[in-house]
């Protein structure tokens, strides 16, 4: 199992959400973050045009199987990517073990639904 943690642009996250939904990656974790980097953005106030010292952005959140993981990176870049500073990163990390509460579960069965779990 790896969890893939992708930080990207604000603006194409429903962009992201789609692409990962026709991948068959219908569950995942999002959090709005803030960074600095590279890119800046302005802000128009009043007319009056502020730089921002950090960047707003958004945290995606996946833990997936290990026959998933390309499918799911593959998603996000097709859909994030401008070729732009700024377009995020994406980050994959090993997981060691993960457990469903409900019924105790464990391994990469516990992320998904079994064939006769309702």
């Amino acid at each position: 199992m790896k969890k893939i943690e992708a930080i990207i642009r604000k603006t194409k996250f429903e962009d992201v959400k789609e692409s990962l939904m026709e991948a068959n990656i219908e569950w995942f974790s999002y959090y709005d973050v803030r960074g600095v980097g590279k890119a800046r953005q302005e802000r128009i106030y009043r007319g009056v045009i502020y730089d921002t010292s950090s960047i707003e952005r958004i945290l995606i959140s996946i833990v997936v199987r290990d026959i998933n993981v390309e499918k799911t990176v593959q998603a996000i870049l097709r859909a994030a990517q401008t070729g732009e500073i700024g377009d995020g990163r994406i980050f994959i990390i090993p997981i060691e073990d993960s457990v469903r509460i409900r019924t105790g579960e464990r391994g990469d069965i516990a992320l998904y639904l079994a064939e006769n779990d309702k």
